[in-house]
């Protein structure tokens, strides 16, 4: 069974390494766009990740991309930095976050 993005969203929690964001307190908007559209955000503070479903109103950065491209980025069949100059994936805000983003969860 191939994973969705609802799946990944609800695996984020259980994936996230808190020792790894020590001192880190931002929000993380998500925007996909495609087969399976929707916004979700992930709030990282005091060593805790919160997802929610919806739009947060002051993100410190915000991921956009096509449902199917995000799941190939997350897959390693995709590489961000060449979806990211395609036009693929799409962020605005802290791009310093956005590179760190990865090593604060473990492999679902």
């Amino acid at each position: 069974m191939s994973l969705t993005i609802a799946d990944l969203i609800t695996k984020m929690p259980g994936a996230f390494l808190p020792e790894k964001a020590q001192g880190v307190n931002a929000v993380i908007q998500f925007n996909f766009s495609g087969a399976e559209p929707g916004q979700w955000n992930a709030e990282i503070k005091n060593g805790t990740l919160k997802v929610m479903q919806g739009t947060h109103p002051s993100p410190s950065l915000t991921v956009s991309a096509d449902s199917a491209d995000y799941l190939r980025i997350f897959n390693r069949e995709l590489d961000p930095m060449q979806a990211f100059m395609q036009g693929k994936l799409k962020m605005q805000g802290d791009l310093s976050l956005a590179m760190k983003l990865p090593q604060f969860f473990k492999p679902i």
